[in-house]
């Protein structure tokens, strides 16, 4: 009997012992294909860097924690913070910094929205750079693919420029 406690006592250990998948960091970039800014995002909670209208690539942030083989059903959290009146600001004639500044700014900050959706990410073969595509009406594309926009084998080629529909 004290045989039999002590295998069953093994297999039990042994299965919470079991191999978890190899995980790697991956780095984080953004391409942000709307008219809006995106202040700041995040995958999985890792932070993004910040991205001006219509542009994206080159800035990398580090790193989120991805299988290094992908399988189906493999999502992550975006969350991120718009700025739908890019450079408002500049027209501002109060002094930069002023009282009155200040207070437009904080009236500005309070038209930014907040965001958070669970993506899945693309298949990929080769785990790379974690590439988050903002597009219009709030929808986020995800790619881990070891590649880059253009080139072949990227899943999502989008044109940087793309105008947002009047109604989403």
């Amino acid at each position: 009997m004290v045989a039999i406690t002590f295998l069953l006592g093994g297999l039990l250990l042994s299965a919470c012992a079991a191999e978890q998948p190899k995980r790697l960091g991956a780095p984080i970039e953004g391409y942000n294909h709307t008219s809006a800014a995106i202040n700041h995002f995040s995958v999985n909670g890792s932070g993004g860097p910040n991205i001006s209208p219509y542009s994206g690539g080159g800035k990398q942030n580090c790193c989120v924690s991805l299988p290094v083989q992908w399988h189906p059903g493999l999502t992550v959290v975006i969350e991120w913070e718009k700025d739908p009146n890019v450079g408002a600001s500049k027209y501002w004639t109060d002094p930069m910094f002023s009282d009155a500044w200040r207070k437009r700014m904080a009236n500005h900050k309070a038209g930014y929205t907040r965001h958070r959706a669970v993506v899945e990410v693309a298949p990929y073969e080769r785990l790379g750079t974690v590439d988050v595509h903002f597009l219009p009406c709030n929808q986020v594309k995800v790619a881990a693919v070891n590649a880059v926009p253009g080139m072949a084998g990227y899943p999502y080629n989008y044109p940087l420029r793309m105008e947002e529909p009047s109604r989403c």
